[in-house]
């Protein structure tokens, strides 16, 4: 089984048609979506609808889509994604404000390799940045393969045997981990659209559970379009510029 991850998308369209474009050729049966459809980009309708089309298999939500039951939701955003967030509701169809708010809360397991989250197993809204974090995490995980979103920064963690090991950004465009026996892997594949490691590239991943590897990938894009229409909405400038930096 090849699975599509895709997660932060984050209502860039840009981003996300680049991946897809990617990705078709390589092929893959089914998606997985860890959460965060919308939020900060100006094309929220779109990628949900593109989403919705994929139909993935398994899906959570982020704490993004939550925004949808209210602003009382954004608590503890700051004010560029609070105002992002009440852009998002008023721009958002009523029948994608539902399906967003039908995602379900994480984690959810997929299969015998397999669970997804968006911030970590414990905690939906959780942040996995450093060791601490991740053991923790490790600890509360029922599969081999645990997917997690959130941070928008790609890293891998793994414990065997207690043994300890975090690897972080590659610089090629594809990079490839194996899936080994006895391992417990924790793993970001990177934000769609909205990089938070100084790499403006957007990030999609490839697990095939058969040969046992996940495909990491990196790929440029129409930023410059995205930002237009971010600033060609009203939203704020700064989240234009973010997405040049790759912060």
């Amino acid at each position: 089984m090849r699975y599509l991850i895709l997660t932060d998308i984050h209502a860039n369209l840009e981003a996300l048609e680049t991946c897809l474009s990617d990705a078709k050729p390589r092929g893959y049966d089914a998606t997985l979506f860890l959460g965060d459809l919308v939020g900060y980009g100006a094309d929220p309708n779109a990628v949900v609808d593109i989403v919705r089309a994929l139909n993935p298999v398994a899906m959570v939500r982020g704490n993004h889509d939550k925004v949808v039951f209210g602003l009382d939701q954004a608590e503890g955003f700051n004010a560029v994604a609070k105002s992002a967030a009440a852009w998002m509701l008023q721009a958002l169809t009523e029948e994608n404000r539902e399906w967003v708010a039908a995602l379900p809360q994480g984690p959810h397991v997929v299969s015998d390799l397999i669970e997804i989250c968006h911030g970590s197993p414990y905690d939906e809204d959780a942040y996995i940045f450093d060791e601490a974090d991740a053991r923790l995490a490790l600890q509360s995980t029922s599969r081999p393969l645990c997917l997690f979103g959130h941070t928008h920064y790609p890293v891998t963690f793994e414990l065997s045997n207690g043994s300890f090991t975090s690897i972080g950004p590659a610089a090629d465009m594809e990079a490839r981990l194996a899936i080994d026996e006895g391992v417990k892997y924790l793993l970001n594949p990177g934000s769609v659209g909205q990089p938070r490691d100084g790499d403006p590239r957007a990030a999609y991943a490839i697990v095939d559970t058969d040969a046992r590897y996940v495909d990491l990938f990196r790929l440029m894009y129409p930023v410059e379009v995205a930002q237009k229409k971010i600033v060609d909405a009203g939203l704020p400038e700064v989240l234009a510029r973010r997405l040049g930096a790759g912060r």
